[in-house]
């Protein structure tokens, strides 16, 4: 790539992480899709400046993706990461009209969330005995926690002790972008996480007390382990090809809407940015209904 558009990526991936407070994994989403885009632009077209960019170039450069069967949400993530950095690039008056700015994303098909039936999740939490260890004590928490407050793997992980509040009933979570949100938790919650703070000191010499969550060396949890863990107690559940800590989110959300949450609410206790995100557990439940008026209505 020439130096002169690396020179104008970098300070819009630092913009990213310095003012929008994006995850690293994002920026590296962003920068992947921006050095993609314009090594296809050096290969076809040579290298140009900033302003010689056209809406064609952009179009031949999509039209390769869907040739390499580049799925149309992966796609859909390209062109928001483009427009993204020509609205920065807009703002900073390095160019006077954005080449995305007739650009649409593509059509993808929605698909329904996958989630646990209620009745799954609560047998599996009254009769389904822990390995009296470490590593037990740590993952029947982890499970609980994800059940009962919908959070992200990122979120669970990075949970401290001094985010539980326990005469309000709540933890306070920092979700992306540092955003905080403070999600209601049960008095059963409340005193199996103070149990485990107590007991981690009993079971482990130093461990690591700014975190809530350890593993049996006293260190914070990492992602593959909590990823692995919950696959592996999912199956004792579930049927579902999907076994991730994220089907305990969208379950979450999914029994809250179908017991008749405020779908507002459950975007807050989310986290999500905009109500679209959310609504897709509506559409669970309306399957759901209809469901039940099939079994149950006479002329279904």
């Amino acid at each position: 790539m020439p130096a002169l558009l690396s020179s104008f990526i970098q300070p819009f991936l630092e913009y990213l992480a310095y003012q929008k407070r994006y995850s690293p994994h994002t920026i590296t989403s962003y920068q992947t899709d921006l050095i993609g885009f314009f090594d296809f632009i050096s290969v076809n077209y040579g290298e140009l400046a900033l302003l010689d960019i056209k809406p064609a170039f952009v179009r031949s450069w999509l039209a390769s993706l869907k040739e390499k069967n580049i799925a149309s949400k992966s796609i859909n993530r390209k062109i928001s990461s483009l427009k993204s950095f020509f609205k920065y690039q807009l703002r900073n008056k390095t160019i006077d009209v954005s080449p995305m700015a007739t650009m649409v994303s593509l059509k993808v098909s929605k698909r329904l969330p996958s989630f646990i039936e209620q009745k799954d999740t609560s047998d599996f939490f009254k009769h389904f005995e822990f390995a009296d260890t470490w590593q037990g004590k740590t993952d029947q928490l982890l499970l609980k926690i994800f059940y009962q407050t919908g959070v992200r793997l990122s979120e669970l992980i990075n949970l401290k002790t001094n985010q539980v509040d326990n005469s309000n009933s709540n933890i306070k979570v920092i979700g992306k972008g540092n955003k905080e949100r403070m999600i209601p938790i049960n008095n059963e919650l409340i005193s199996d996480i103070s149990f485990y703070i107590k007991e981690k000191k009993k079971y482990i010499g130093n461990p690591d007390e700014q975190y809530i969550l350890v593993n049996d060396k006293g260190k914070k949890l990492y992602p593959k382990y909590v990823y692995n863990a919950v696959k592996s107690y999912l199956n004792k559940i579930t049927t579902n090809s999907k076994k991730s800590p994220h089907v305990l989110r969208h379950t979450f959300a999914t029994h809250l809407v179908n017991n008749g949450a405020d779908i507002n609410a459950v975007k807050e206790l989310l986290g999500h940015s905009s109500l679209a995100a959310t609504q897709v557990y509506t559409h669970n439940s309306i399957e759901k209904l209809k469901d039940i008026h099939k079994k149950a209505h006479p002329k279904s």
